[in-house]
């Protein structure tokens, strides 16, 4: 036998058997040593539980033949590890490990202990869909028709398609136009695995090109901040109110702004701008359905800040999070389509389908494609191909559409119930924010978040206040929850629902 006992095949698993484990070395064991060696490295394989409660085990001769040794000694050693209740032997069905208890294992020394409340009973947190609604068989048969007509190279590495496949891009490229009104052509786009990478790279790209401050809004989302603060940028914070982000503050108190302007203070408005805007090269906004608060960026607003952009060669970074989902009227249609070679438009699959198919995809002004292709290539060239063609196939045949719509529909049914069990169960709450989207501000008396949030988390409801979205430089806002309605599925979304409301000010 040699030195060490080398994998072995069970039927397509590799099976590794480790005898430093059990303290011996096969090098120079016979007969009953080998043997014990063996039956101490199968018993240790299933105590730490590297062979769960079923695996099937090669059979006695492959085993023996893969370990050089002979075939008795392993028949030996499984018969003995049946009788001790380790395996199992059946007629026709091999030999398996038993399905025995295991041993409970000691926490490591760092690991923190779980808290007395455990994993929470319902969420409400912001951000997701509902993950159960997720088209699985249309998606299926999206992932059949593209696979099976996709040539052969879309299986290599893909080394000259850093900006993603052109079936995707060229599916989006319509897409967009036609739904969202966005200026797209396939060479613009760039696929990316969501919008935390997009703008991750976005961060480098302005970072090479010397810019210094990157504005956003005095309520977003924290991951965004620090990601551009990992670049090297700063991200001072514009004031929100209701028409919407304060972009006039963009240009400072003389119109001068932008990379070469002299600065200033500018004017907070509703909530919590940081004042000097003169060394901010780009913008972050979501004009669509500001993220938390929910409103629309309203058309004089959107011009403003257009006209920063041209007058200061600065750039517009549009988050079009969740734009398809707008229930009162037509859906906002995009900044970008005032001005493609000045505003950078951001969408994703995320809310549309599910954040786990890691699709996203940035339409970029001209001059910036190559920069972010490459500054994407230096670091994850290629997303999955498979993922790419299926969801092209989905937009193509009209699936996307239809998924939008019933989800649309889906979930104004749950904001219309969510804001009808407010106004009977805490009158004294207000939601806001609700046009669009997948979750509301639920507005709570003065110094009441932190307590809702303290009896949420006593009743097994996951619930983020709006404090843990403001800037850190931004004055206190008023006392609200941020409600994601769409996250439950259909079968936790009522019980969601009466805990949300009993643990409500009333």
């Amino acid at each position: 036998m040699t030195g060490s006992w080398a994998n072995t095949r069970v039927g397509e698993v590799d099976l590794h058997l480790d005898p430093a484990a059990s303290g011996l070395r096969g090098s120079g064991l016979r007969g009953s040593g080998l043997r014990a060696g063996l039956m101490a490295a199968l018993r240790e394989a299933v105590r730490s539980g590297r062979l769960a409660p079923g695996t099937r085990l090669p059979s006695s001769r492959t085993l023996a033949a893969d370990l050089g040794v002979a075939r008795n000694t392993v028949a030996t050693a499984y018969s003995e590890l049946v009788a001790e209740g380790w395996l199992t032997a059946r007629q026709g069905s091999g030999t398996r490990v038993a399905a025995r208890a295991e041993p409970r294992r000691a926490a490591p020394a760092s690991a923190a202990a779980p808290g007395p409340r455990g994993r929470p009973s319902y969420s409400l947190l912001p951000g997701s869909p509902d993950l159960a609604s997720f088209p699985r068989q249309e998606w299926i048969r999206a992932a059949r028709r593209a696979l099976t007509a996709a040539p052969n190279d879309a299986f290599g590495y893909g080394y000259d398609e850093s900006r993603g496949r052109i079936e995707l891009r060229t599916a989006l490229a319509g897409y967009l136009a036609r739904a969202r009104g966005v200026h797209a052509a396939p060479e613009r786009i760039v696929v990316c695995s969501g919008f935390v990478h997009g703008l991750a790279l976005l961060g480098k790209v302005l970072g090479a090109r010397r810019v210094r401050e990157v504005a956003v809004d005095a309520y977003g989302l924290p991951v965004h901040r620090a990601l551009l603060a990992e670049a090297g940028l700063r991200t001072p914070a514009l004031g929100v109110d209701a028409r919407g982000t304060r972009t006039d503050e963009l240009a400072g108190p003389g119109g001068t702004g932008g990379a070469g302007g002299t600065g200033g203070t500018g004017g907070t408005g509703g909530m919590g701008g940081t004042g000097r805007r003169g060394g901010v090269g780009a913008v972050l906004l979501t004009p669509a359905h500001q993220f938390p608060l929910g409103g629309a960026l309203h058309a004089e607003r959107r011009a403003a800040a257009v006209d920063w952009a041209r007058a200061t060669d600065g750039l517009i970074l549009e988050d079009d999070y969740d734009g398809e989902f707008r229930y009162d009227r037509q859906p906002v249609g995009a900044v970008q389509g005032l001005d493609p070679e000045r505003v950078v438009y951001l969408g994703t699959a995320s809310k549309s389908l599910a954040p786990g198919l890691r699709l996203a995809w940035m339409v970029l002004p001209e001059r910036l494609v190559e920069e972010v292709a490459a500054a994407k290539g230096a670091v994850d060239r290629v997303s999955s191909t498979p993922d790419q063609l299926t969801l092209a196939e989905f937009i193509a045949s009209g699936a996307y559409d239809r998924q939008v719509r019933a989800a649309r529909g889906r979930y104004r049914r749950r904001r219309d119930q969510l804001a009808a069990a407010l106004a009977d169960a805490a009158p004294e709450v207000r939601v806001t924010g609700i046009a669009a989207g997948l979750h509301a501000v639920v507005r709570l008396p003065p110094g009441t978040e932190r307590p809702t949030l303290a009896a949420a988390r006593d009743r097994g409801l996951a619930l983020e206040g709006l404090s843990f979205f403001r800037h850190p430089a931004a004055p206190p806002g008023p006392d609200a929850l941020v409600v994601g309605y769409g996250t439950p599925s259909d079968s936790a979304w009522a019980g969601a629902l009466e805990a949300l409301c009993r643990v409500l000010p009333t």
